[in-house]
């Protein structure tokens, strides 16, 4: 999804790991060690901030709460 952004391919990749692992910052020039995710687009933040939810609380968690059977029982 952020390669759909307009992000290169390292940029999109090591965004979404750093956002799902909390790790801080990702690889490349834009989000790498000397430089931060400001300059990335309005939607690519709220992808990276969805990301940060879900590793936040644990991908199992997520799934759960989107689930039918969980809401049913």
């Amino acid at each position: 999804a952020l390669s759909l952004t307009g992000l290169d391919f390292i940029t999109a990749v090591s965004g979404a790991g750093a956002a799902i692992a909390n790790i801080g910052p990702g690889l490349g020039d834009t989000i790498g060690p000397t430089g931060n995710f400001a300059p990335l687009n309005d939607t690519a933040k709220w992808i990276l901030i969805f990301g940060m939810f879900v590793g936040r609380l644990e991908l199992m968690a997520v799934y759960v709460l989107f689930t039918v059977q969980f809401w049913r029982a």
